[in-house]
């Protein structure tokens, strides 16, 4: 399974073969440089660590600096490691540059990124709750989340909340998984992919890029 760490570009729209108009994502994904190789031998378990970005090295702690240093690049301002199954080792070595090139065009991708922030919301606007009457004498209550009585908490136990009872709080901010995005375009020299669909996050965020788990080849 490929995987590559990137950053979202922006949305646009590109004619297809047929001539249809398919909204699309534009990813800058890679070059992403291996940063270290974990082995069951070594560490427990296969992994591959990679880094995206160059960052000022005044940005990053001394043991970072020297970690980088060791895979012969620049500190990294994305970070991530993808695990691999135990009886799969690593095929790359540390210093490598993995690009675009690790995706088969006729491949879906799934896209990892962090949704919008939306601060502190109301249970309207959170989790999509129908509000009070407008009329026949509610007032002042027509956005309120209503009584939570005892279905909120655990009687005999403790008396806080049940863990994930639906109520006022803070929003978005998480991580998202968007599945099963066809390749329309991909660009090597530019190190872009252009994935149909929307993908989670502000325009600038980072994601991450890998072969879709549930897709088939098209």
């Amino acid at each position: 399974m490929a995987v590559l760490l990137g950053k979202k570009i922006g949305m646009t729209r590109i004619y297809d073969e047929v001539g249809r108009l398919v909204p699309v994502t534009v990813l800058q994904a890679g070059p992403c440089i291996v940063t270290q190789v974990k082995t069951v031998q070594t560490d427990g378990y296969n992994a591959v660590q990679m880094g995206f970005e160059d960052v000022k090295p005044s940005r990053r702690t001394k043991p970072l600096i020297g970690h980088f240093g060791k895979a012969g690049t620049a500190p990294k301002r994305f970070v991530r490691e993808e695990r691999l199954p135990k009886d799969k080792a690593p095929e790359c070595k540390v210093g490598d540059a993995l690009t675009v090139a690790v995706f088969d065009p006729k491949e879906w991708v799934d896209v990892i990124g962090v949704g919008k922030g939306k601060g502190f919301q109301g249970v309207m606007k959170r989790y999509h709750f129908g509000g009070f009457p407008a009329s026949h004498g509610t007032e002042r209550k027509h956005r309120a989340g209503g009584s939570i009585a005892s279905h909120a908490t655990n009687r005999g136990f403790s008396g806080r909340p049940k863990r994930g009872k639906r109520m006022a709080g803070h929003m978005g901010a998480k991580g998202v998984t968007t599945k099963n995005h066809s390749l329309v375009a991909v660009d090597a020299e530019k190190n872009l992919l252009a994935v149909q669909g929307s993908v989670a996050g502000a325009t600038g965020t980072y994601c991450v890029i890998r072969t879709a788990k549930s897709g088939k080849k098209r």
